[in-house]
């Protein structure tokens, strides 16, 4: 019986052992929630008979086309991924040594990296656009300044190791010789960053075995104040006019109007009058449900002082709506819900969800895309027609990937959405906001934190004039 594959020749095997890797590479992925089951095993087996498992690009693209089957799975695996495959330049890095300078001068014929040579080498590397170099010397960035000193916030550590180096956005000082070096673009440095948060998050999950369980603001030393910015009577004013206009969402017919149902025993009934034969049928009456409202909270450091804004938002909304679930947010979802139902001192709910609210657990920065990732999933079969989102948050999402289509995907579900933005819309679409990516879907986007704001666009929302500036 031949054994040639049916797919053709077949690739390097690899190294004895890579096959028990993998093996275990997909059952730590089972830890972490992905489903792999037997066949995504035997896919990426074939696969890797046509692929050389020495590309690292190739052999990723490999495993990730066989087994991730969803945004969410992918991104687990590219987490995990670098726990178990390539840890060579960072390896490399550990046994150099990597030094300030002018210490080791002399040692190993010169062999020793220092930080300006390192320095230079990644501006080199930004200004080639050169993302597999940039990630290669992220790590051996990390392996010289990001471990002894960590703070356990991958956010914290990027802008540390940053400093470290000395890389700044703008006109880039001369070099020993007095040669000009060409600027570095905020772009090019939120690139290198992002390389650096990525490998930062994979070193801790190798570190801890695992990925980190959320963690509320307080484990990241911060907190929310507690005292209301804006006259809470004001902001309840406002939202009691928004209740009268979102009550009426139940009302409206959206495409082809549903026949009334006939109500048999009235008909009956009825039918009396004309010797019991039913020439006018009566019908059961309409009673639209109540909508849903779905109210979203970024609760970042990045909008700290308009976060206190919207908790009063949603103080007063849990005040007028009895049909309403809501969520603060950073890097992932948490429900406080309950927290605005059973408190109604404002510092007590502040508090509560500072100490209380799992909305971070490996960077402790925020991440729009996640966000949406795990909302659809909470609440995707509850969304319909009669329901209203409402989001507040500044859309920057730190160079990390928006997700738009998911944020779509929740704007065709909901009968209406809503986003209010702290930050004035000249600072829209700016560095890493993406306002524009979502705004799109949103059936208003609105600059806000103020009540003069929250009226405005509640006159809006209600088919009124927009306040004056």
């Amino acid at each position: 019986m031949s054994t040639a594959s049916p797919y053709g020749p077949q690739a390097d095997p690899g190294p004895p052992g890579l096959a028990a890797k993998l093996l275990g590479f997909c059952e730590e992925l089972r830890g972490e929630g992905v489903a792999v089951g037997t066949s995504e095993i035997l896919d990426a087996f074939a696969a890797l008979d046509q692929i050389e498992w020495s590309s690292e690009d190739d052999f990723r693209e490999a495993l990730a086309s066989t087994i991730a089957k969803s945004q969410d799975d992918r991104r687990v695996f590219e987490l995990l991924f670098d726990r178990y495959f390539f840890r060579a330049a960072e390896a490399e890095a550990v046994q150099r040594g990597v030094t300030e300078q002018g210490e080791g001068e002399g040692e190993a014929g010169g062999d020793r990296l220092d930080i300006d040579e390192l320095r230079e080498q990644i501006r080199e590397a930004m200004a080639a656009g050169d993302e597999d170099r940039m990630r290669d010397l992220a790590r051996l960035a990390i392996a010289a300044f990001g471990r002894a000193e960590g703070s356990g916030v991958v956010g914290v550590d990027v802008q540390r190791i940053r400093r470290t180096l000395g890389l700044t956005a703008g006109n880039q000082p001369p070099a020993e010789d007095g040669e000009e070096r060409p600027p570095i673009d905020r772009a090019q440095l939120t690139g290198f960053e992002r390389h650096l948060r990525r490998e930062l998050e994979r070193d801790l999950i190798e570190r801890t075995s695992t990925l980190p369980p959320s963690r509320p603001l307080a484990e990241l030393d911060r907190a929310l104040p507690t005292s209301p910015t804006q006259d809470l009577a004001a902001v309840h004013r406002a939202v009691s006019q928004m209740k009268r206009r979102l009550a009426t969402l139940g009302h409206e017919q959206r495409g082809h109007r549903k026949a009334a149902a006939v109500d048999v025993r009235r008909t009956m009934r009825a039918s009396l009058e004309t010797g019991g034969v039913p020439l006018r049928l009566k019908y059961k009456p309409k009673r639209p449900r109540r909508p849903e409202i779905y109210v979203l909270c970024d609760v970042s450091t990045s909008v700290t002082s308009a976060s206190v804004f919207f908790l009063s938002v949603l103080h007063a909304l849990h005040d007028s709506f009895r049909k309403l679930r809501s969520f603060v947010f950073i890097e992932r979802i948490s429900e406080v819900t309950d927290v605005f139902e059973h408190e109604r001192d404002f510092a007590v709910v502040a508090q509560r969800i500072s100490s209380e609210g799992g909305v971070a657990d490996v960077s402790g920065y925020t991440d729009y895309g996640r966000v949406w990732l795990e909302f659809l999933t909470e609440i995707s079969d509850e969304l319909d027609p009669r329901s209203t989102v409402i989001v507040l948050g500044d859309a920057r999402t730190n160079g990390r990937q928006p997700h738009a289509e998911v944020f779509a995907q929740v704007a065709e579900r909901a009968g209406r959405l809503f986003w209010l933005n702290p930050e004035p819309k000249l600072y829209w679409n700016y560095g890493d906001s993406v306002m524009a990516a979502y705004e799109r879907y949103c059936d208003g986007a609105f600059e806000c934190w103020t009540t003069r704001h929250l009226e405005n666009f509640v006159n809006v929302v209600a088919g009124g004039v927009p306040a004056p500036e």
